[in-house]
Formats: structure tokens, C-alpha cells, sequence
């Protein structure tokens, strides 16, 4: 199992359970529920990737990772919606969020996309 650490933060518990399940063989995954917890928890943790909803209590997906950025977090994130038209792109790229993935979620091309970001080879030519 690789070191990579992720944080799924979604209020529903069937989805965070649903990617504990597909991605706890391969990196160590952390939940939480909402804002809240994830900014308490982990704002101080090395996590290499945040995956979170938009519709979240307390801060919405965009304001908490935009609070994981404020705090010195430059890793990958990606953000989930059931609600696509509330997205803003000019907010997705100012935050520098990598993906952006419709609900009910492909999880194929869902599990692509962490493997293309969390691929060391990939992220040192990504970040160079």
C-alpha cells in the first residue's frame, strides 16, 4: 500500500463509505462528514489529495479547500457535485482544483483521475 494520503469529505455516508471501499487498498484513506471536521482534523496533516463535495454543512466544497489552501495545502483536489450549474470554473481554477466530477459519479474515470494525480512519476513532471 502506498503512503498517499486522501481525505473524502461528503455528508452523505453511503458515498464515503462507497470510497473508503474502492480506495483503501491502494492509499490510506481518510472521512469526514463535513467542513468541520475535515478542516479540524487535517488541516495540519500531509494529505496528497482532497476529495469533496460542494454541498457540504458549515462550508461549502470550494470555501473548504479554499481554507486547506490558506493554510498551505498545494496538493491535488477534486471536487463532486450533484449540482453542476452552482459550479464557478473561474473559482475551480483560482483554487487550483484538479478534476471536477458530476454525480451520480463514474467511478471508473473517477478512479483514473486519483491515480493520475496521486502517480509520483506523473506529479513530479506535473509539478516541475
Amino acid at each position: 500500500m502506498t503512503e498517499k494520503k486522501i481525505i473524502v469529505v461528503d455528508d452523505d455516508e453511503s458515498i464515503r463509505k462507497t470510497f473508503f471501499l474502492i480506495l483503501h487498498e491502494n492509499y490510506r484513506v481518510y472521512l469526514a462528514k463535513d467542513s468541520k471536521e475535515a478542516l479540524q482534523r487535517f488541516k495540519k496533516a500531509k494529505i496528497d489529495l482532497i476529495i469533496a463535495d460542494l454541498k457540504l454543512p458549515y462550508l461549502n466544497g470550494m470555501e473548504m479547500i479554499n481554507e486547506f489552501r490558506k493554510s498551505g495545502y498545494h496538493g491535488d483536489a477534486i471536487l463532486i457535485s450533484a449540482f453542476p450549474d452552482m459550479i464557478d470554473v473561474d473559482e475551480l481554477s483560482r483554487l487550483s482544483i484538479s478534476h471536477f466530477f458530476v454525480k451520480p459519479l463514474d467511478l471508473d474515470s473517477l478512479n483514473r483521475s486519483i491515480d493520475f494525480l496521486l502517480d509520483s512519476e506523473n506529479n513530479t513532471e506535473k509539478r516541475v
